[in-house]
This record gives structure tokens, C-alpha cells and sequence, in this order.
């Protein structure tokens, strides 16, 4: 009894020591690097702030902020048609399952095991005097379980997780990435609807003048030259209406293959309703953008993950220590499930410990650091990327409305000089040379007023994919699929 009194301190004092290990984690304390975040967007707009002043939006669907239906409708086949955004879906699900596969180790593995022998023993070995026959039955089952002394599995399931979750940013990134494309390429479509209903109007124009250019010169009013020159800018615009229905063409098929259809299977009715006008988007607080990108949060989540490799590589300079358990019956003269045929085993309790390999985990050391040097370097990069593609997308915003108000401007006037010259050309005070010129420029004029537009359509949906997306999302929202993940590993 005095031993087992002796002894109890010395169990009590092993027990606490295992504890204690078992929260040990050799992996740095993490924290994200920072990066410089600027008060305010240098080319945000005087009187833009933070405010949200379109938040009833549905969340997420941000090309309802163009009132547009036709692109409503398309947006919402991505998310079931388009093999782009199934592959990447595929490749989250893919890094779930790793997650849940690495978060296996932190449970023993428990076997189960039955077999039966039937076994005739031989005359002459020794102590025997005959041979003899019997069915060696075993039933039971065996434990193994890997203490993690040094955190090699609760980083390796950390690191895990993070990929996880870099992986659902990459899955929103790519949604976002074929949203916006979507909604570019359904911009510049219509873009070109408006080009080739001002082309079609234009045909019509040029069409009267020819005909007053042959009148006056069958009246000997005018030469053959003005003729030739009505003919000119007929037949010209007749080949950009070709022109712009072959571009046209070709960027319907590409919203089509962005949607996952066949070319064949889409078609959009042209409008001549124009491009239309730009939308409203407030600007965001700058620290609002590395919580929304999810390219950013991707490159966050990686960094984290690179920082529990460390971990798991420092881990290797220490024992695996494992522990085993096995239990059951073996009989092999019946009762197999009974007391006296039962049997059990408390070990191995085992450690292995590699004492030279020539500098192996020293370099897997080095490697895991290097990554994560690598990962912090690319977060840096991604962020600063995200603010320069906000201040180019404001920058553009602004100065392409300016462009806008004076290309329509040029426009208009422009057409006044096209009809002025036309009518002075009518009531022979001028030769048709002027009438060229001046129509020549009116076309010109106009179909830049709508390139301007469409840039400004453009540059709209460019402006929604550098914050992120819906800019109505609440302060520190996580892309569904992420919010997700987090309640899952909780």
C-alpha cells in the first residue's frame, strides 16, 4: 500500500506533463501582415462616402443596380451552366474533403478484426504423443492513436482549413470574375446595338443625299464627282453596319460560352434603345476592400495555412509518440463470447525518433518558412492590387462622365453642321466636298458618344469587381460557401 501511495504523485505528475504537451504547438503566432491602408481613395469623387444608399438591393446580385432584365436573366444561368464555375466549385469541394481528411487524425483509428483456424498439430512435436485437430476462433478489435505532443495534426487539420478556406475565396473570385465578365460583354453588346441602329439611320440619311446628289446632276447642277461621293459614304456605311454585326455576332457567342451554352442555343434581340446610363456606386472605406476581395481573403487564408506548416515541419525534430489498445475473444473449443475466453492488451506505447537525416528537416524547416514568406509577399501584392484597381476604376468613372457630357456636345453639333452643310449644299452655296466632310465627322462624332457610353457601362461593372462585389454587403460578410466552412469546422 505505501508503494501505490508513493506512486499516485508520480501518475498524477506524468498525467499533467501529457496534458500539457498535448496543447503544445510549435507553429508561430499568427497574425496577417499588414499592408498600408490609405485614408481615402485619391480619385474618388468630392461628396462620395460610405454610404450605401442602394443597400435594399438583393445581396450579391449587384446587376440588378442597372435595372436591366435581359442581363438579369443571363446572370442567373452562371451559377447552374457555366463549367467554369463548376470546375471551381469541384476544386472547394475537393479541399473540404482534405480538410475533413486531415481532421481524421485527431481521433484514434479504431480496427475490427474476426478470423478462425482450423489446425491439425503434428505427432512429433514435442511433449506430444498423437496429432491433434481444433478451430482456433478470434474475435476483436485494436486501437491506435498518435498523441500529439508537439501539434503536428492540429496544424496540419489548421493549415488544412485554411486552405479550405482560401479555396471558397477562390471559389467567390471566380463567380465574381464571370459575373463581371458577363455583364461587360452584355455592355459592349449593347454598345454595338446602338452603333449599328446609328449606322442603319445614318444608310437612310446618306440614301436621300444620294438621291438629291443624282437630281441636281441630271439638272447639270452638280458633277458626276459629287455623285461619286454620295456613293462613297453610302456604300461605306453599309460595310460598317457588316462590320458591326460580325463583331456583334462574335460577342454574343462569347456570352453564350460564359453562360454554358452553345452559340446556336443563345440568342439576344438587339435594342435601339441605347446603351443606357451607369448606375450610382458610392465609394467604400478603403479598409472595407481587403474584407470584401475574395481574391484578398484567399491570399490571407494561405499565409495562415503557410504559418501552420511551420509547425508541422518543426514538429519532425520531436518523437511520434503512438499508443495502442487491443481487446477480444479467442476460443477454440466454443464459447467464444465469454468471459473466460476474453482478452485485452494496453500498449504499444511507442516512439520513434529519426537521429540523423542529413539535414532533411532542417531544410523542410527552411522550405515551409520560404513558403510563407512567398504567401505574405502575395498578399501584399493581391491588396495593393485591389486599391490600385478601385482608384483606376474611380478614375475612369469620373473622367469618362467629363468625356461624356463633352462628346455628346460634339456630337450635337456636329449633326448641326452636317444639316447646315447639307442645306446649303441644296441651295448651291456650297460644294458637296463640304457635305462629306461635315457627315463624315457627324458619323464619327456619334459613334464615339456611344463608345464613351459603353466605356462608362464598362467601367461600372469594372468598378463593382474591384471592391468585391456587392458593395452593400455588411462590414466583415463572408461569401456563403465561407461562412459555411466556419460553421462546419466549429
Amino acid at each position: 500500500m505505501a508503494t501505490s501511495s508513493r506512486s499516485r504523485p508520480v501518475r498524477a505528475a506524468s498525467t499533467a506533463l501529457l496534458l500539457l504537451l498535448a496543447g503544445c504547438s510549435l507553429a508561430p503566432a499568427y497574425a496577417p501582415p499588414t499592408v498600408a491602408v490609405p485614408a481615402a481613395y485619391k480619385e474618388a469623387p468630392t461628396g462620395w462616402t460610405a454610404a450605401t444608399p442602394l443597400d435594399a438591393a438583393p445581396r450579391g446580385a449587384w446587376w440588378t443596380l442597372f435595372a436591366d432584365p435581359v442581363l438579369e436573366g443571363l446572370e442567373s444561368r452562371i451559377e447552374g451552366a457555366s463549367p467554369t464555375l463548376a470546375a471551381a466549385v469541384a476544386r472547394y469541394d475537393a479541399a473540404r474533403a482534405a480538410a475533413g481528411e486531415a481532421a481524421a487524425d485527431l481521433y484514434p483509428t479504431v480496427t475490427a478484426s474476426a478470423d478462425a483456424v482450423r489446425q491439425r498439430t503434428s505427432a512429433r512435436r514435442p511433449g506430444a504423443n498423437a496429432a491433434g485437430r481444433f478451430t482456433d476462433a478470434t474475435a476483436g478489435a485494436s486501437l491506435a492513436y498518435e498523441l500529439d505532443l508537439w501539434g503536428r495534426v492540429r496544424n496540419s487539420v489548421h493549415a488544412a482549413r485554411a486552405e479550405a478556406e482560401a479555396s471558397a475565396a477562390d471559389l467567390a473570385a471566380v463567380r465574381l470574375s464571370l459575373q463581371a465578365s458577363l455583364a461587360d460583354a452584355y455592355f459592349r453588346l449593347r454598345g454595338l446595338d446602338a452603333e449599328a441602329a446609328l449606322l442603319r439611320e445614318t444608310v437612310g440619311a446618306y440614301s436621300k443625299a444620294l438621291e438629291l446628289t443624282q437630281a441636281r446632276h441630271e439638272g447639270g447642277a452638280s458633277s458626276g464627282l459629287d455623285v461619286s461621293r454620295a456613293q462613297t459614304l453610302l456604300s461605306d456605311a453599309r460595310a460598317q453596319i457588316s462590320d458591326v454585326a460580325n463583331r456583334r455576332a462574335a460577342t454574343e457567342h462569347q456570352i453564350a460560352a460564359l453562360v454554358g451554352a452553345v452559340p446556336s442555343a443563345l440568342s439576344i434581340a438587339p435594342v435601339d434603345t441605347g446603351v443606357g446610363s451607369p448606375p450610382p456606386v458610392p465609394a467604400e472605406a478603403p479598409a472595407l476592400l481587403v474584407q470584401r476581395r475574395p481574391d484578398v481573403a484567399a491570399a490571407e487564408r494561405r499565409i495562415a495555412a503557410a504559418n501552420a506548416q511551420i509547425g508541422v515541419a518543426r514538429a519532425a525534430f520531436f518523437p511520434d509518440v503512438t499508443l495502442g489498445l487491443a481487446g477480444g475473444f479467442e476460443s477454440s473449443h466454443g464459447g467464444l463470447l465469454s468471459a473466460p475466453a476474453g482478452f485485452w492488451a494496453l500498449g504499444p506505447l511507442s516512439a520513434a525518433l529519426d537521429l540523423f537525416d542529413g539535414g532533411r528537416r532542417q531544410a523542410r524547416v527552411r522550405i515551409s518558412r520560404a513558403q510563407y514568406d512567398e504567401a505574405a509577399a502575395n498578399y501584399r501584392e493581391t491588396a495593393l492590387t485591389a486599391f490600385r484597381e478601385v482608384e483606376d476604376s474611380l478614375a475612369a468613372a469620373r473622367l469618362l462622365a467629363a468625356e461624356a457630357a463633352d462628346q455628346n456636345s460634339a456630337a450635337a453639333a456636329a449633326a448641326r453642321t452636317s444639316d447646315l452643310a447639307l442645306t446649303r449644299y441644296r441651295e448651291g452655296a456650297a460644294d458637296y466636298l463640304q457635305v462629306v466632310t461635315a457627315q463624315t465627322a457627324a458619323l464619327d462624332a456619334e459613334r464615339a458618344a456611344i463608345a464613351v457610353q459603353t466605356q462608362r457601362m464598362q467601367t461600372t461593372v469594372a468598378l463593382v469587381r474591384a471592391f468585391g462585389g456587392d458593395y452593400s454587403t455588411p462590414d466583415g460578410a463572408l461569401p456563403a460557401r465561407t461562412a459555411m466552412l466556419q460553421a462546419d469546422n466549429n
